[in-house]
């Protein structure tokens, strides 16, 4: 449904229900949380998704799956087309049970499209209900990508991470940081393994990627965010995006 209020689609009763939703560059929906599971789909622009616990940035063709009652805020790059699932809980066995993004099939991707565009109470044992049944048995395998930040906790650690979001491109290193913190290279780095599970240079690195699919969204050009991001040259940028995520910046774009 287009612009439908998410609340009265919570009510209705039926497994899943869509919404089609536009909004301009920029734009923020505030945290909020839903009784239903949902898996946001952006045919066009990239969406931020934002909890306590991460940050997911999901560029088209891809989808982030959040589950029920994930308090979340949602930041558009370029001119959004947010389409939406909302799916009862009880019909999500199999399901991720943190948020994730995930790959979105040319089949899941047509069957989202078409479901936005249904009415909320479709007629049981119907078309649409059977539409909607394939979507249900669609979504139990998800190709989940890493396409995720963790946000540390810790306070050290947090406060590295509130100036590298700030400033992707900052290329201090961990002794560096340290000393702004106050804590050893060696306690720095023995945190980041126990709190995220991944090395300083590695989470810094996924920042610098997320921070790139928001900005290769709005159309900036790929010497200035190579720039920005702290690389030698765009093909350094190139070279280090292509290694992550298997293809370059256009390619990832377009498939």
């Amino acid at each position: 449904m287009k612009n439908a209020d998410p609340q009265d689609l919570m009510k209705t009763p039926r497994p899943i229900v869509g919404m089609a939703k536009d909004y301009p560059s920029g734009d923020l929906i505030q945290s909020h949380q839903h009784i239903r599971s949902q898996l946001l789909y952006a045919s066009s622009g990239v969406m931020t998704v934002t909890t306590d616990d991460g940050i997911w940035v999901v560029p088209p063709f891809r989808a982030v799956w959040i589950p029920a009652v994930t308090e979340h805020q949602i930041k558009a790059s370029g001119k959004l087309s947010m389409r939406t699932l909302y799916i009862d809980p009880s019909h999500c066995g199999g399901t991720p049970k943190h948020c994730c993004v995930v790959t979105v099939s040319p089949l899941l991707r047509e069957l989202i499209l078409h479901a936005v565009k249904m009415p909320a109470s479709y007629s049981l044992d119907s078309p649409e209900e059977r539409i909607m049944m394939v979507i249900l048995d669609q979504i139990q395998d998800l190709d989940v990508k890493p396409l995720s930040l963790p946000i540390p906790k810790e306070s050290r650690l947090k406060a590295i991470f509130i100036q590298l979001a700030k400033t992707p491109g900052d290329q201090r290193t961990l002794e560096e940081w340290g000393k702004q913190v106050g804590a050893s290279r060696r306690t720095l780095t023995r945190l980041f393994h126990s709190e995220l599970g991944m090395s300083f240079g590695r989470w810094r690195q996924q920042i610098r990627i997320l921070e790139s699919l928001r900005r290769l969204a709005t159309d900036d050009p790929v010497i200035t965010i190579a720039t920005d991001l702290g690389y030698d040259s765009p093909s350094a940028f190139i070279f280090m995006f292509k290694k992550a995520l298997g293809k370059t910046p256009g390619q990832y774009f377009s498939v």
